[in-house]
């Protein structure tokens, strides 16, 4: 019997059987996990509100025959109160939990991944922090650390610095006049991104209304589908982002 006692991070739920439930983490040195979660719907379940999404907890957890971990004991980490409080930060929230679960790295361990997850989870139970930006963030730092992050500082085509007219997701990056493909981009959305990637995150956040925004998350939702090669429904709603269901 394996036993895990790990952080992890619930990306989404579904109901199996008449009183359990399927939960899919992702953990700090296991990746991504499928737990099930027994009697965890009857109300006298101790693990009773611990296992939703976006919860920030830990876990004790052990491998048995089945395709399954079972859940033993569960704490939370983080109450995120702020974060549930919240319409916009919740659905902020399934737009970025979403995007991990794609991720196919079952039991393959990632702690940057894991690290950027709980980093967003705590930005958006912040109230000093607007959330609307915050998936588009997280795409573009995925990708990053994942190696392919966007070129914004020149042309990914010829190497020219500017004047950056538009961004091709399937390219890389920015675009000259001469080599334009993809979305034309502003001069105020292109400062923008930079500003994302280049380590102004946290001032950004801070602003009520970025000019450029709507662009920067229509590319990022982009970028982050390409890398993917699939469509991501929470990723591509328009705000107010609808929560992806949780029980089927």
């Amino acid at each position: 019997m394996r036993e895990i006692l790990d952080e992890a991070v619930v990306l989404r739920t579904y109901k199996s059987g008449e009183s359990d439930r399927v939960v899919v983490l992702w953990t700090r040195g296991h990746g991504k996990l499928r737990v099930l979660a027994k009697g965890i719907r009857k109300t006298t379940s101790r693990l009773g509100g611990t296992l939703e999404a976006l919860a920030y907890v830990k876990v004790d957890v052990v491998k048995t025959r089945g395709d399954f971990y079972i859940a033993r004991q569960v704490q939370h980490v983080e109450r995120l109160g702020t974060l549930r409080g919240s319409y916009d930060r919740i659905n902020a929230g399934y737009a970025v939990v979403e995007v991990v679960d794609a991720i196919p790295s079952d039991d393959v361990a990632d702690e940057g991944i894991f690290e950027l997850l709980a980093r967003v989870l705590v930005t958006l139970d912040n109230e000093e922090f607007v959330p609307s930006l915050v998936p588009a963030s997280f795409y573009f730092k995925l990708l990053a650390h994942d190696g392919s992050g966007p070129v914004v500082d020149r042309c990914v085509n010829c190497g020219r610095e500017g004047p950056l007219v538009s961004f091709d997701a399937q390219v890389g990056g920015t675009l000259c006049a001469e080599c334009r493909s993809g979305q034309s981009i502003s001069p105020e959305a292109l400062t923008l991104v930079r500003r994302i990637i280049g380590g102004d995150l946290a001032n950004v956040l801070r602003e009520q209304s970025v000019p450029g925004s709507g662009e920067v998350m229509a590319l990022a939702q982009d970028a982050i589908e390409q890398h993917f090669g699939r469509r991501l429904r929470a990723a591509r709603s328009t705000p107010p982002l609808a929560p992806p269901a949780r029980d089927r």
